[in-house]
């Protein structure tokens, strides 16, 4: 399947996000201005999304609270795109970007599980059939390919609680339900 052929959403699946250096203070114009010129030059096919990672917070001055927003990460812009010489030349070259963030010139993607971390996409549904009393494998992690035996199944958290042993002796341990298998 060519390029051409795919459908939009298909496209989309393919791209990754990655991370632009701006000049402080100039994310929200690099944002504003990577989306009119994606609309502009007709690229919808390879940016699909532009953001400037923020948070809420309250700031209490005088006895009065006020909830407010700031920037996670100043002077950064994260974008999801396919990378190809003309999207590559259309980010590079917006005003007020200086750069990706990557050795040299090559742009580095950032993975799906530092993307979460940030609250972007969501996480893999992972359906999980394990009880307490269950032997699992550790996948991932500090413990991997540790054997242990589970102790609780929290399903609101995804995370499991599982005896291990280390040294001989028998550890508690927390793992998200993604870093482990059934045995």
């Amino acid at each position: 399947m060519t390029d051409e052929n795919k459908t939009f959403s298909d496209r989309e699946k393919d791209a990754k996000w990655y991370v632009v250096h701006t000049y402080s203070g100039h994310e929200n114009k690099v944002k504003v201005n990577i989306e009119k010129m994606v609309e502009n030059r007709g690229h919808v096919d390879d940016i699909f999304e532009v953001m400037v990672p923020t948070e809420e917070y309250v700031s209490t001055v005088g006895g009065v609270s006020k909830t407010k927003e700031r920037k996670l990460f100043p002077g950064y812009v994260f974008v999801k795109m396919i990378i190809n010489d003309v999207s590559w030349y259309l980010v590079r070259n917006t005003r007020g970007v200086t750069g990706f963030v990557g050795p040299g010139s090559k742009p580095v993607p950032l993975t799906e599980r530092e993307m979460r971390a940030f609250g972007v996409g969501s996480a893999p549904v992972v359906d999980i059939d394990v009880e307490v009393g269950d032997n699992i494998r550790i996948v991932s992690g500090a413990f991997k390919d540790v054997i242990g035996s589970v102790e609780e199944v929290n399903t609101e958290k995804k995370k499991v609680k599982a005896f291990v042993s280390i040294f001989g002796r028998d550890t508690s341990v927390e793992v998200d339900f993604s870093d482990i298998e059934k045995i």
